[in-house]
């Protein structure tokens, strides 16, 4: 950015920071810091007991807040853990005669945002706030731009930032101000943390899979497409990882997982990014059935860890993560909320019952597409509480175990909470006959113009002819996860640096 480009703020600092150069002090010094405390710990251990331990503490934080006093000033600084407010006296970090420190660059060339290092003693002010006397100050880094939007009362500062566009583009600022979102973004870690506590302690094995794949399989979707150019080849950025974790299975190992970055060139809204996180795990000798308690045990384990409860607020709603969770077959689900009996229906008849609930469907549409926009439309809303849809027919599940017991059926669940899918599950197909007629037929459905249909994975069925055993799989989506258990409304807010549109250049 030019300085042509700078706000009159921005320009001042500039000044001061020219100002802070002639006068010897490195603006951006080198980075090491004693620091040996924060301001969480300070706050919940200092008492008149344990005031010894804190006879000399040495912390860093950005300046927040600044009460001018003449001699003396209250600071509010803003470290990692929290805030915590400082006392600073010109005769302490100016003895004797010399007072330029203070006068001139404390009162003068520093300002909100900028990053300081203090060393002094804790105590208690007349109005009972735990405090920092500081005796000697350091700067650390200087701010070159204001923080948005920021209010200043009694020593506090508010935060009237709510535009989405600031929020996700510069999530940096956003997490300064707002301390709320940093806390959203240590729950998703203490989630996936529990995630992965719970699934080591039985066994399984964590694995990485390719980005790039050759073939963009294991769901439906549109995948992302780049070029190779050493092999001269076209790659695709991966839908899924499920195809590599069974193939892992039919080498030998009886349970991996993987936490998955996956990308889908399709459409965003609050419960679609381009870019998003699977956790995927595969386990042999097992079937739905045992999934599904599996998963109930996890996600019962993940909110306990999260939010201390396996009630969670979610708006004004409450869910129970508490096991056992409902089943309800997909075919009963649609029958209760259309009318429609469509379990022995062919697709042009589905069709025709789409078109009645005026809901608008495509040619290129098999049986499958038709029975998910049913489901999609008219039931998934409904399911607040967890529930397990399951048993859903052949030609929506081309990688699914053919149920044992109901014709045409296969065994696989999807759980939705809060209307949504949280995740979905089978017993997984392993003859490869079976698996190479599936997915020829869905090289069909790509002739008719379905560009999320699945790709034929020669590779795949390759691993297959060699035997895997009867397993079981899930993926669950760890966004949709986060938002339940961070009570958040849209998935950008669970997202670091959700996607957005490339911002447009300042003129």
């Amino acid at each position: 950015m030019s300085n042509t480009h700078l706000s009159e703020q921005e320009q001042l600092r500039r000044e001061k920071l020219a100002e802070l150069i002639i006068m010897g002090i490195e603006p951006y010094p080198a980075p090491l810091f004693p620091v040996n405390t924060d301001s969480v710990t300070i706050k919940e251990q200092f008492n008149e007991s344990t005031k010894q331990q804190f006879e000399e503490v040495c912390l860093a934080g950005r300046i927040m807040s600044v009460r001018d006093m003449g001699k003396a000033n209250f600071c509010v600084i803003q470290d990692s853990k929290g805030r915590i407010q400082l006392y600073i006296r010109r005769d302490d970090i100016c003895p004797g005669e010399d007072k330029s420190l203070y006068d001139i660059v404390w009162k003068k060339l520093l300002d909100i945002g900028d990053i300081i290092g203090i060393k002094g003693y804790v105590f208690t002010t007349k109005t009972g706030e735990t405090s920092v006397h500081v005796k000697e100050l350091s700067l650390l880094c200087k701010s070159l731009r204001p923080l948005p939007v920021v209010k200043e009362a009694e020593g506090q500062t508010f935060d009237a930032v709510t535009d989405p566009e600031f929020k996700y583009r510069q999530r940096y600022a956003d997490l300064i101000i707002n301390a709320d979102v940093k806390e959203t973004f240590i729950k998703r870690t203490k989630m996936i943390n529990s995630i992965r506590e719970f699934l080591n302690a039985q066994g399984a094995l964590e694995v990485d899979t390719p980005v790039l794949q050759s073939i963009p399989g294991g769901a439906a979707a549109r995948p992302f497409i780049t070029h190779h150019n050493a092999l001269d080849i076209p790659l695709y950025l991966r839908i899924a990882n499920e195809l590599y974790l069974k193939r892992l299975i039919v080498g030998g190992f009886d349970w991996v997982y993987e936490f998955s970055r996956n990308f889908r060139n399709e459409g965003m809204d609050r419960t679609h990014n381009p870019e998003f996180t699977i956790l995927e795990f595969y386990t042999a000798y097992k079937d739905y059935f045992w999934m599904m308690e599996q998963t109930e045990q996890l996600l019962e384990k993940a909110a306990v860890d999260v939010t201390g409860n396996t009630e969670v607020k979610l708006g004004e709603k409450s869910i129970s993560f508490k096991a056992p969770f409902k089943r309800l077959p997909i075919f009963d689900a649609i029958k209760e909320y259309t009318g429609f009996d469509i379990s022995r229906m062919n697709e042009e008849q589905i069709r025709s019952v789409c078109r009645q609930l005026k809901l608008h469907v495509e040619d290129s549409m098999g049986k499958g597409k038709l029975i998910d926009e049913l489901f999609g439309a008219f039931c998934e809303k409904n399911f607040i509480q967890p529930t397990f849809i399951m048993d859903y027919p052949v030609e929506m599940s081309p990688l699914t175990k053919k149920h044992r017991d109901k014709q045409g059926l296969v065994e696989r669940f999807e759980l939705i909470i809060n209307g949504k899918e949280i995740a979905n599950a089978y017993s997984e197909l392993n003859d490869p006959i079976d698996q190479r007629e599936r997915f020829e037929e869905q090289a069909k459905l790509m002739e008719r113009g379905d560009d999320e249909a699945m790709f034929i994975d020669n590779d795949f069925l390759r691993a297959l002819e060699y035997g895997m055993p009867p397993t079981s799989g899930i993926g669950i989506g760890i966004d949709r996860l986060c938002m339940l258990l961070t009570d958040s409304v849209s998935i950008q807010d669970v997202l670091l640096f959700p996607q957005m549109r490339p911002e447009k250049e300042e003129v």
